[in-house]
């Protein structure tokens, strides 16, 4: 099963870095896996780019074209349609109905929409960690909304925080989606605190390192490290809990 697998590869290996590359290329495939399985085979299914703020506007027929018209273009305005019709469509009867709006001066691309979906999108990741005491034992994971299969959990941390595990859930996934180059999924987090801190490329914990601490300080490091020398595109929104209920990656122990 994958997420038998998936729980396995990370008690193994704790956090995947970029450096090691054998597994971590073993651990996205397993995502790509999941989405072919929901119907979402990218390559078979070409999508259209409305931008209605950047460089130049219009409609661009791939996501390097529209790439280039937003990528560091402040308060950049651009979203992904599925076929040619409703992208033209759109474009004509402006941003504000699909509004992606791009942060200025955020190096990381992070992208913010107000939340006035009646439902949640179901192309996204979901991410959420849960934590026994404060400081307690720590794990987080993903969960793709579509199908509620775990992509990724983490082994438990002694001496972590919900905030912490939040903040590496939110990286993690980060990586794992630039790392397959998918660009119409997002990740739902319910945790504001978490975002900021993923935003700001720090992680502003008031938590001591100590000996008890150690693992989940090199996982710290190692996501700030991400970070700092990732930029990303992927959209960051705020899981709507008193519309949607808890999110899916929830852990159920409240």
């Amino acid at each position: 099963m994958i997420f038998k697998y998936s729980r396995k590869i990370t008690k193994n290996f704790a956090y995947y870095t970029l450096e090691n590359v054998k597994i971590f290329n073993i651990f996205a495939a397993e995502f790509l896996n999941i989405l072919y399985m929901a119907g979402k085979t990218y390559s078979k299914h070409p999508k259209y780019y409305v931008v209605w703020v950047g460089r130049s506007t219009g409609v661009f027929g791939t996501w390097d074209a529209c790439k280039e018209q937003v990528d560091g273009f402040e308060g950049a305005k651009y979203k992904s349609f599925p076929d040619r019709e409703s992208a033209e469509s759109a474009f004509k009867g402006g941003a504000e109905k699909f509004l992606y709006r791009k942060s200025g001066g955020s190096s990381a691309g992070t992208r913010h929409k107000t939340n006035t979906d009646a439902k949640p999108i179901d192309n996204a990741l979901a991410v959420d960690a849960a934590c026994s005491g404060n400081p307690g034992d720590m794990e987080y994971r993903g969960v793709y909304v579509k199908t509620g299969e775990v992509i990724f959990q983490s082994p438990v941390y002694k001496c972590g925080t919900n905030n912490i595990g939040e903040f590496l859930a939110i990286v993690h996934g980060l990586a794992l989606i630039k790392k397959q180059g998918l660009t119409d999924i997002i990740i739902y987090s319910d945790s504001m605190t978490a975002q900021s801190w993923v935003k700001k490329k720090k992680c502003n914990t008031k938590i001591i390192p100590n000996p008890n601490n150690q693992k989940v300080f090199e996982r710290i490091a190692a996501a700030e490290k991400w970070l700092a020398e990732n930029t990303y595109t992927t959209p960051i929104r705020k899981w709507d809990t008193d519309a949607w209920g808890e999110i899916p990656a929830d852990f159920g122990r409240k």
